[in-house]
């Protein structure tokens, strides 16, 4: 619960101080949302991110999600994911305050984004699929979200729904593998959720009487698609579009080291690749969702803004991907600290400089000339020191600006972020603040 005396002094806008910068429109109209992760806060040392790196990155962004607010188990209402970060030391006004300055900024809050964790198993994350099936539950979270919309300065609310995700691919060879495809042939794929029809419908309602409570309000209410929730099973495009204002698509994350351990490959292609599934890349995202009645002005494509890594042992040959028989995730960076990922600028400082292709940390770089499915490098092991091989699959400016010059040409609403904090946010990479959120937009 929110105390209602802090629920009463932060309903006040505080005016003052600062004056009024405007955020200036992209060009041709395009819409930017920066998403900022509020966990970066915890970090230590050179990956710690406060708002005094925040407000730089706010004069390329049209749209700021804060990440993310949670639903509560028991009640199904919508509350903060840290009250005493969110609430009691302020960030939630602190950030809506950017306005100030900002005034064409839009601020709003996300819902889930992987980040509500409650469950395991198919109980995981169970209780966005109940705050669906009856309408006094979606009403419960509808009047929860207006009051914290609204009481917190927000301009609207962004709905990064934690519906189950797809399961990993397996690595599948010889026998296995016909057996596999006779069996999708005949049974179709693992199901994961036995009302998914009934949660799609009802995931329809919900943000049809969302935008009715908001709209008088002029609230907005966008929608994020999470990596790997299948599009065809969850969404209606043509359903949701009267009432959305926009959606993202983050079209990435297809595989990473926690989803497929012993197999490595591209994360985030732009078209499809070779011998990969052909919902694995962001056109194949934006085919369906075009395809399927929704306005090309209302679509965003997700950019990441950072790598995913793998382990290499002695056996592992890098010169075909997908690279199998890994040992995992990559060793946590200096930064992140989490295994498996790395931030933009923990991996520039491996991969910049040297001789050719090879840094002076000792990473080959290999370039994306087709602008199709990004770089990548990679450490040999080293068997003499003792230390492990890694593969890093990344985006960097120029595949985000190819990924840019797509929504472009596409006709599409515009681009996301996700997200600030592991941009490089203190210009570690050739002294360039937001690197790859400046090639982006300067590409739009």
């Amino acid at each position: 619960m929110i105390p209602v005396r802090i629920l009463t002094v932060f309903a006040t806008l505080i005016v003052g101080g600062w004056g009024a910068v405007t955020t200036p429109s992209t060009p041709g109209g395009k819409v930017v949302v920066c998403n900022y992760e509020t966990k970066s806060h915890l970090r230590e040392g050179q990956g710690k991110f406060d708002l005094t790196f925040l407000e730089p990155a706010l004069q390329y962004c049209t749209h700021l999600l804060y990440g993310y607010a949670a639903i509560n188990e028991e009640s199904l209402k919508l509350v903060p994911l840290n009250e005493q970060f969110d609430v009691l030391k302020d960030n939630y006004r602190h950030v809506t305050d950017l306005k100030i300055r900002h005034p064409n900024l839009k601020v709003l809050l996300s819902v889930g984004g992987n980040e509500d964790v409650s469950g395991e198993g198919s109980e995981k994350n169970l209780k966005y699929r109940q705050v669906l099936e009856t309408s006094a539950h979606r009403l419960a979270f509808i009047n929860s979200a207006h009051t914290l919309v609204k009481g917190f300065g927000f301009d609207g609310i962004d709905l990064a729904w934690e519906f189950p995700e797809t399961k990993p691919k397996k690595i599948k060879s010889g026998f296995g593998k016909f057996w596999s495809s006779v069996k999708k042939t005949f049974a179709g794929e693992t199901v994961v959720d036995e009302n998914a029809q009934e949660h799609r419908d009802q995931f329809v309602a919900l943000i049809r009487e969302l935008k009715a409570t908001f709209r008088p309000d002029n609230f907005l209410v966008s929608l994020t698609v999470l990596p790997n929730v299948n599009s065809t099973v969850y969404y209606d495009p043509r359903g949701l579009a009267p009432s959305v204002d926009f959606v993202t698509l983050h079209a990435f994350d297809f595989y990473t080291a926690q989803r497929n351990p012993k197999l490595a490959d591209f994360p985030a292609p732009l078209y499809d690749l070779i011998d990969r599934r052909q919902d694995e890349n962001i056109d194949a995202w934006v085919k369906y969702w075009l395809g399927q009645g929704f306005p090309a002005k209302k679509l965003i494509v997700g950019i990441p803004t950072y790598g995913r890594t793998w382990k290499l042992d002695e056996d592992a040959k890098v010169d075909n991907v997908p690279i199998e028989g890994l040992d995992g995730a990559g060793e946590p960076g200096p930064q992140t600290k989490d295994a498996g990922i790395l931030s933009y600028p923990e991996i520039c400082v491996r991969v910049q400089g040297g001789t050719g292709n090879v840094s002076p940390s000792g990473y080959r770089k290999v370039p994306d000339s087709t602008n199709k499915r990004g770089p990548y490098a990679y450490k040999p092991h080293d068997e003499e020191k003792g230390e492990d091989g890694v593969w890093i699959a990344y985006e960097d400016p120029q595949s985000a600006a190819s990924k840019a010059t797509y929504v472009r040409n596409k006709g599409l609403g515009g681009i996301a972020v996700d997200d600030l904090t592991l941009d490089d946010f203190r210009g570690v990479c050739n002294n360039n603040k937001y690197s790859i959120l400046k090639a982006a937009v300067a590409a739009l």
